[in-house]
């Protein structure tokens, strides 16, 4: 069980991963279907069976993954974990709650449905390769949105002296609500700078903004291309799955679990 579930170098795991895939799309098509005021009148019955009949499935997935690994705790808590529970967790809930008035309350709770389509980056490996560069690369990105963040500071306090509290500026938060706004390209147009200096200084920013927006995907782009060029000259990452955790994406080399330090299952073909 723990090989089918948690492993993709089988034949059977790759069918049960394509198939868990497919259930979950299906399983947000079904949310997304639901929300629809039409769709819901028309077919409620149909939605309502379908929305069971994936919480039974992933149900079963959630405790056959409990079962099959050595510390199911350990799962339980991570978290994919964390999400197969909240993804299965509302249905249940709403059967708990009598009266009609309450499930208007708790249809909120059906949202939380949406977590399901988390799942998939277990299926998906550029979902891993695209975590590890954004975590290598969070330093450089914490610093540009520290200058960003200096930059809305500045630029907004400028502009609130400019423009002043008579054209809306009415506070440096307000300001500063419209430099972001404003560096972002993205111009609500709720505020808007009415002197020659603020129209010239809000220019200026937008075509600040324009070189901004590009920093962070040329940041994580590189780091992307350096982790490839890595694994490349090193070892290869091989399907490896925790047999307590459940996490993968472990080096070849890895003897230990990066995620809860267990011991790994050894590779295939070495001793």
């Amino acid at each position: 069980m723990y090989d089918l579930i948690f492993l993709s170098d089988s034949a059977a795991g790759r069918r049960f991963d394509i198939a868990l895939v497919g259930a979950i799309l299906l399983s947000i098509l079904v949310v997304v279907l639901d929300s629809v005021p039409m769709v819901r009148a028309r077919h409620t019955d149909l939605m309502h069976m379908l929305e069971w009949g994936f919480t039974l499935l992933f149900t079963a997935e959630y405790v056959a993954r409990l079962v099959c690994v050595r510390q199911p705790l350990r799962y339980a808590t991570s978290f994919f974990g964390i999400v197969d529970l909240l993804s299965v967790l509302p249905t249940y809930v709403s059967l708990l709650v009598p009266g009609s008035e309450a499930l208007l309350d708790i249809r909120i709770l059906r949202l939380l449905r949406v977590f399901r389509i988390f799942k998939l980056t277990l299926y998906i490996e550029e979902y891993t390769r695209l975590g590890e560069a954004l975590a290598a690369s969070r330093r450089k990105i914490m610093v540009f949105l520290s200058v960003v963040l200096m930059a809305v500071l500045i630029l907004g306090t400028v502009m609130y002296v400019v423009e002043g509290p008579a054209r809306g500026f009415t506070s440096i938060p307000t300001a500063m609500y419209w430099a972001v706004v404003t560096m972002t390209t993205v111009g609500y147009g709720d505020i808007t700078p009415q002197t020659t200096l603020g129209k010239a200084i809000a220019s200026f920013m937008m075509l600040l903004g324009w070189g901004i927006l590009a920093v962070p995907t040329g940041i994580v782009t590189a780091e992307m291309s350096a982790r490839r060029n890595d694994r490349r000259r090193g070892p290869a990452r091989l399907p490896r799955n925790c047999s307590a955790c459940g996490s993968g994406g472990h080096e070849g080399r890895a003897r230990f679990c990066r995620d809860c330090g267990a011991e790994l299952p050894a590779v295939m073909g070495k001793h």
